[in-house]
């Protein structure tokens, strides 16, 4: 598993490279901005999900790491933009300055709309894929990060600040912000391929909305739990902030035992896969033991 992990962050950086712009000419700064946003130090899960997906019906190939890092460039641009002063107001990003900070505010909402951009045009680069297969991805790509994805999980988040929320709307709104897109990376994967199957996909699906929501509570957790050094922001942000989270809401102690749940949950969606899906089994597995 390790070498696995190792070789999609290689491949994933070296196609990242490859797309993003050089920090040269009029725009540099933009550019600059951009290669920074991405290159800080990323966990890359979201690219592991996809090639996971990848492997559990198939073959990784040219197209799966292109794929990941159109994947990588739209969560970098969340990423940019959630830490706005109009957003979620972080001033820490992975254990460095925010874009926003480190340039300024109206250079990081560019470097974000960039990336938004990249992602979509890395999609278009595909070769030796059906055109159909192409579109779908494309839909997915839409569907996890926009109106009925990340975007809209944003903005209920906006909303629910500072005021009550219950248990459905929080698990509604990190359905949305978190699990979208990382059910989107895991089935993108899996279309790219071009073999997977409706079931197949059905129990990716399945597979991803759970360990995307596990993620978000063990997030909440490590807020409360982890020093500012292991999380790479703000220890307490979330409370400080007046953000409806997990922990808040249940208890650290229940929060562990939901994230617990999901995490059996989505394992039992793979009993249908044998070990084509492991590298799937040990990104879940990560994800709801890690401590950054």
């Amino acid at each position: 598993m390790e070498n696995f992990i190792l070789n999609c962050h290689k491949d994933v950086n070296t196609q990242l490279e490859n797309i993003l712009p050089e920090a040269s000419g009029s725009a540099h700064r933009l550019y600059d901005a951009v290669r920074y946003a991405v290159f800080n130090g990323g966990k890359r899960i979201r690219p592991l999900l996809c090639y996971g997906g990848a492997c559990a019906v198939g073959d990784v190939d040219d197209n799966t790491t292109k794929i990941a890092a159109s994947i990588e460039m739209m969560h970098a641009y969340s990423l940019i933009h959630d830490d706005l002063p109009s957003m979620d107001d972080d001033t820490l990003r992975r254990g460095k300055p925010s874009c926003h900070i480190e340039y300024d505010e109206g250079t990081a909402i560019l470097a974000g709309d960039a990336l938004q951009s990249l992602a979509f045009q890395q999609l278009t680069e595909l070769v030796d894929l059906d055109p159909t297969v192409n579109v779908e991805l494309i839909k997915m790509l839409v569907r996890g990060s926009g109106c009925q994805g990340m975007v809209a999980g944003q903005a209920i988040d906006l909303a629910s600040t500072g005021t009550q929320i219950d248990l459905p709307g929080l698990v509604e709104m990190h359905r949305f912000k978190t699990a979208a897109m990382i059910e989107s990376s895991v089935l993108m994967g899996a279309i790219g391929t071009g073999k997977a199957t409706e079931d197949q996909l059905k129990a990716l699906r399945t597979f991803g909305t759970s360990i995307g929501v596990a993620f978000q509570i063990q997030d909440d957790i490590l807020d409360v739990e982890a020093s500012t050094e292991d999380i790479g922001k703000k220890q307490g942000s979330d409370d400080e902030g007046k953000k409806a989270t997990f922990t808040s809401l249940l208890g650290t102690e229940m929060a562990k035992e939901n994230v617990n749940e999901l995490f059996e949950n989505s394992i039992k969606s793979l009993e249908d896969f044998d070990s084509s899906a492991d590298r799937l089994r040990s990104i879940a597995n990560f994800i709801v033991t890690r401590n950054f």
